[in-house]
């Protein structure tokens, strides 16, 4: 046997008992650690590192380091995808503190792709988790393979998407707007991995305000929203689909749904800010028409749920904030970069009305019928993001002498990870700030891990209690 053959099989042997050693390790992690304590903690581990990178001294212009709070605040938002921010991003912190902001939101957004990816197939195929990156190696079940591979799909996707983005972005500013190659590159770059992660922190004061008449900045980073806001098997399922043929093709109701849903409040979401903004003086109404158009798309898009915005929210009329409060508590698709209930589970309640109203005692959907275990899980979903929403709302009142529109509105872009604003965000109090901070969070990672873990958990019950009815309505 020669030399080189015996050292190619000791560097086999040694990779597959690191597999087995990695392998025994989550198995010994998950007899501990469940998906949610799992999900919570690797996320909070990541916003305290955040914090800890932007408050040294070299994070900042000033050279003093960032407050505590200021620093926790812009790494929840970083992590979490969200986009709000306490202090003027460009102004406040330094190449590498946006570099640190940068890499946050990349690892936000992969982690929360990768992650609900994963619970999203484990609950498809009605698998028992026992944690999030690993599944039972019995028959049928997801196994540390199949996770790997896509986790390498999303990375490869998310990385391709970004790239093109930046060289559209980066050559408009370079091309047009007079910028260096180099700081071109830079502002492509940010950007684009802001847009596609739904994070919306730009490196402009006015976030893009000053490219709203721009079809070339503005298309590209609301194409590339929604295509992060979609989810991942949604791609996958675009993807089979253009590489066969459209007759023989089986959409499944989740893609249906995600597709059909989006499209729907998409355009609602434009029609309303055309009707509702076209004649004020403060938003759209000293546009031409056909800017005018190029502003309700990009506008409309945002909740989904970014946080860039071509007009300013706080000079809109009260029914366009509440239109947008709606937008963003819906916000986009499953296992994607969006927050939100999911437009999945708001399309699903949808049609639970429309059957109770017909008098059906089940839900059918695009000729399927719903598993009877669905609409509790999406009930649930909507109701404690509704009682969150409500209680950090009333809260933020008592604190805070701002108006009911800004508070909700505040609130509900904090828990849908959205990021947009009316500017009270840098004028709350510091408990202000951790209500925010705690909404961010809870909103990330809550209707993901809550769904997943319903869905995981369901169990018989051994008897059942006698049947009484109560008056409903």
């Amino acid at each position: 046997m020669t030399t080189r053959r015996r050292t190619r099989e000791r560097v086999v042997r040694l990779g597959r008992s690191m597999r087995y050693r990695a392998d025994r390790f989550l198995q010994s992690l998950s007899t501990w650690a469940k998906p949610p304590q799992l999900t919570a903690g690797a996320f909070a581990t990541v916003v305290l590192l955040g914090t800890a990178l932007l408050a040294l001294p070299a994070a900042t212009e000033t050279g003093e380091g960032a407050g505590f709070v200021t620093a926790l605040f812009t790494a929840t938002s970083a992590v979490c995808v969200t986009g709000l921010i306490v202090v003027d991003t460009p102004e406040y912190w330094s190449t590498f503190g946006e570099a640190v902001i940068l890499a946050l939101i990349q690892i936000g957004g992969l982690g929360i792709m990768a992650l609900a990816t994963v619970l999203t197939m484990a609950v498809g195929r009605r698998l028992g988790l026992r944690m999030a990156v690993r599944t039972s190696s019995e028959a049928k079940s997801l196994t540390l393979g199949d996770v790997r591979e896509l986790v390498k799909g999303i990375v490869t996707v998310t990385l391709i998407a970004e790239a093109l983005l930046a060289a559209v972005l980066g050559l408009r500013w370079w091309l047009y707007y007079g910028e260096s190659p180099g700081r071109a590159a830079y502002l492509g770059l940010f950007h684009a991995v802001s847009a596609f992660n739904n994070a919306g922190f730009a490196l402009y004061s006015d976030s893009l305000e000053g490219f709203v008449t721009d079809p070339w900045i503005c298309v590209p980073v609301a194409v590339a929203v929604v295509a992060g806001g979609l989810g991942f098997p949604v791609w996958l399922e675009l993807w089979r689909f253009s590489r066969r043929r459209r007759e023989r093709y089986h959409w499944s109701l989740h893609a249906r749904i995600t597709l059909v849903t989006t499209a729907v409040l998409l355009a609602v979401g434009f029609v309303s800010f055309l009707v509702l903004e076209w004649r004020n003086p403060a938003t759209m109404g000293g546009l031409d028409p056909r800017d005018k158009l190029l502003a309700a798309f990009f506008q409309a898009v945002m909740p989904r749920t970014a946080g860039f915005n071509s007009l300013p929210f706080g000079e809109m009329n009260t029914q366009t904030l509440l239109v947008t409060d709606i937008l963003m508590f819906v916000g986009g698709g499953s296992a994607g970069t969006a927050g939100g209930i999911k437009v999945t589970t708001f399309a699903l309640l949808a049609f639970v009305i429309l059957a109770n109203v017909r008098g059906e005692p089940t839900v059918h959907v695009a000729g399927r019928r719903l598993s009877d275990g669905v609409v509790p899980q999406a009930t649930t979903v909507v109701l404690m993001a509704i009682g969150l929403v409500v209680t950090a709302t009333l809260a933020l009142m008592t604190i805070t002498p701002f108006s009911l529109d800004e508070i909700l509105f505040e609130t509900t872009s904090a828990f849908g990870t959205v990021g947009l604003s009316t500017g009270i965000t840098g004028e709350l109090p510091v408990a202000g700030e951790f209500i925010i901070v705690f909404l961010m969070f809870v909103g990330r990672i809550g209707p993901i891990t809550l769904a997943s873990a319903l869905a995981l958990r369901r169990r018989p019950r051994r008897y059942e209690l006698p049947e009484e009815r109560p008056i409903v309505g």
